[in-house]
């Protein structure tokens, strides 16, 4: 069930899209996680952004839980009313509704479709010929990033775009993917609660005038434990389809980044590109490399979609043999 789960989540992901902003799952944990982040800063210390503020730290901890346990259990309702259709209603239509409907649920957590349309945006805003320009393609841009943008050259706009969708294809499929075959649904869940609560509140000290650095700090590192393996993988599959350079260089180019995750499926991408992805004054993956050019944004897109194909394949064998080898 979980296999076929996974399949029609992809092929709905691809299909349909995301939905209405008030009915998606996501949106709700980032409904909870501004509340409680308001709440959260209001007890913040504010004054000495670089002193230690255990109060700020287990607070934020406490309302991490506490939205991570209210979603693990509504996953996990969810996941048993879909695998229990067949009791209640038979082989016919229970058997038949079952994995279609862990699928739709499945698929509110993946966003590859979404992802594909932001980067493919964002190359179209900059491309004079479709009536764009530098500014348009810098505005586009700030949809998908939290950085600043205004001071970005053409060149600084499709390397962040590029970053984004690496990242983001770990983030929005392979991380959430991966918890599913482990624990069903409300792993999937529970890795997009992280993430986003990561995106919302993961910054290193003062962001927009509140200061995250302890506030923010469990679900950071929530963040970097549950998607340090899935980066990797992700990191594996785009060296895989991209034929790009040896594991060593991977592993080198992959620590210049802060992150100790984020860097492993963007170095991966600019080594399989042959193209240097920078953020100004913070790294510069594969530094040799040519600056990018609109058609490394189709090819980067063309390769994170080959990783994903090679990705379903090996999750619903994954789910599969978990399924066999489990009790009975």
């Amino acid at each position: 069930m979980n296999a076929l789960a996974l399949l029609v989540a992809l092929a709905l992901d691809r299909w349909w899209g995301e939905p209405r902003a008030r009915l998606h799952p996501v949106v709700w944990m980032g409904n909870y996680l501004g509340w409680a982040g308001r709440h959260l800063q209001r007890n913040a210390r504010q004054t000495s952004p670089a002193a230690a503020d255990i109060k700020a730290f287990w607070l934020g901890a406490f309302y991490w839980l506490a939205g991570a346990a209210v979603v693990g259990v509504a996953a996990w309702t969810l996941q048993q009313a879909a695998v229990t259709l067949p009791r209640w209603l038979g082989p016919v239509p229970g058997g038949l509704l079952a994995a279609p409907l862990l699928g739709l649920l499945l698929k509110l957590m993946l966003a590859w479709a979404m992802l594909k349309n932001e980067v493919l945006a964002v190359e179209q805003a900059l491309r004079p010929e479709l009536g764009g320009s530098l500014a348009g393609g810098r505005a586009r841009l700030s949809w998908l990033v939290s950085r600043d943008v205004t001071e970005l050259s053409e060149s600084q706009v499709r390397e962040s775009a590029i970053e984004s969708l690496a990242e983001n294809l770990n983030d929005s499929v392979v991380a959430p993917l991966f918890w599913f075959v482990l624990l069903g649904l409300p792993g999937a869940a529970l890795y997009r609660f992280a993430n986003t609560a990561d995106a919302m509140w993961g910054y290193r000290g003062v962001y927009k005038g509140q200061n995250w650095e302890w506030a923010g700090k469990w679900a950071a590192r929530a963040d970097d434990v549950l998607s340090w393996l899935p980066a990797r993988i992700t990191a594996v599959l785009l060296w895989g389809v991209g034929g790009g350079a040896g594991w060593t260089a991977l592993r080198t180019e992959a620590a210049r980044t802060p992150s100790p995750n984020s860097g492993w499926p963007m170095a991966s991408m600019a080594l399989a590109l042959g193209v240097c992805l920078r953020k100004p004054g913070v790294y510069a993956l594969n530094a040799g490399g040519r600056s990018p050019q609109s058609h490394d944004t189709t090819r980067a897109i063309g390769y994170a979609a080959q990783a994903l194909l090679v990705l379903a394949g090996m999750a619903s064998l994954a789910a599969v043999l978990i399924a066999v080898g489990g009790p009975t």
